[in-house]
């Protein structure tokens, strides 16, 4: 479930909507991806997405993903960068199909295994869960000692949870890591997305005593002065960004440009799809930066999959009360099964990989 503002959390089990979002050819080819509803609603797709779609060559990919972009401000921003990733993916799951071939291997495809790090779910007040320092140390050493991840990232307390955020909390959980787990295993820290220069320097500071990797989204991002003065005030610790500042590759772009972080980010959801993505590791490479890949899934998968200079792939989210490796009833296994060793493997199937259970979701069909 997520609590008030926005954040998941373990809760009761209760129905959820996704939505089977699909792109079909004159011969019956089709391209896949589930979503959200809200990520392919029936108005977008009628006035934006069908009349750029229909009648297009799907190999074109870049032809289509900028119809789509110059349709955002026509639209007064209603097409938003979820609703034009959805199309991205699902188009690129058919660009798999049609070639027979991977999308990971069809963007470069530069390893077939990548190490994942753990990626906690936010702090909470759940008994057993992660709501004090030292269930945050249980749960890593857990990850790491009993499950295989070779990093971990903590997500520490946001509000509506009572006294959060604090910086002092942060710290006390991210020792808690340190100890339980030891000196050698790379840990990351996504703290609060609001705090002030004083309380992010601080806790930066902290987290360099603590051989942390990076820090990622400790104040709002919009402020690429912010992130300037941090990055020039702190040593040892990378700042990663931006995560979730609008603009995709034009917005990392003037991150670089202006020595606002360290290492940078992408994501597919993050940036309007797998195009703008691999734009963004490519902006990194050319400056020599890492390209850190944000959230979970296939098509993210397939990215960290192709690019060089990334360090891991983020598997998550994790809680103590959450079996993720379970898959969920509309598919027949979860996108990133991982080894005992940290690895998730690529597949070989054509398209993106995602092994959805169309018989389950023909069975159990609802009205929009």
């Amino acid at each position: 479930m997520k609590d008030s503002d926005g954040h998941s959390h373990p809760g009761p089990w209760r129905d959820a909507r996704r939505t089977l979002f699909t792109i079909t050819t004159d011969d019956g080819q089709q391209g896949h991806i589930t979503v959200a509803p809200r990520d392919a609603r029936e108005d977008l797709l009628a006035a934006y997405v069908r009349p750029v779609l229909l009648g297009a060559d799907p190999m074109r990919t870049e032809k289509i993903w900028y119809a789509l972009y110059k349709w955002q401000r026509g639209s007064g921003f209603a097409l938003d960068d979820r609703t034009l990733c959805t199309v991205d993916l699902a188009l690129w799951d058919l660009v798999g199909k049609i070639t027979g071939q991977p999308v990971w291997k069809l963007l470069g495809g530069y390893r077939d295994k990548i190490l994942a790090y753990g990626s906690t779910m936010c702090g909470d007040d759940i008994e057993g869960g992660l709501a004090t320092p030292e269930d945050y140390g249980r749960f890593a050493e857990w990850l790491v000692k009993t499950r295989g991840y070779k990093a971990v990232k903590l997500h520490t307390w946001m509000p509506p949870i009572p006294g959060a955020p604090n910086v002092k909390s942060d710290y006390l959980a991210c020792a808690a890591v340190r100890e339980a787990v030891g000196p050698d295993i790379p840990l990351m820290l996504d703290p609060n997305h609001w705090y002030s220069r004083a309380d992010t320097l601080w806790l930066g500071h902290k987290l360099e005593e603590l051989g942390f990797l990076w820090m990622e989204e400790p104040m709002e991002e919009a402020s690429i002065s912010s992130y300037q003065w941090l990055s020039g005030n702190l040593g040892k610790l990378n700042i990663l960004g931006p995560e979730t500042m609008l603009g995709k590759h034009w917005t990392r772009a003037e991150w670089v440009a202006k020595n606002a972080c360290d290492m940078v980010r992408t994501g597919v959801w993050d940036v309007g799809g797998i195009g703008p993505s691999m734009k963004v590791a490519r902006l990194a490479e050319s400056f020599g930066m890492s390209c850190e890949v944000h959230g979970t899934g296939a098509a993210n998968l397939a990215v960290a999959a192709a690019i060089q200079n990334t360090t891991f792939y983020e598997r998550g989210l994790l809680h103590p009360h959450i079996d993720y490796d379970a898959p969920p009833a509309y598919m027949k296994r979860i996108d990133d099964e991982m080894d005992q060793e940290g690895y998730v493997h690529l597949r070989d199937e054509p398209g993106l990989g995602e092994d959805i259970d169309f018989d389950y979701i023909e069975a159990n069909l609802v009205k929009a």
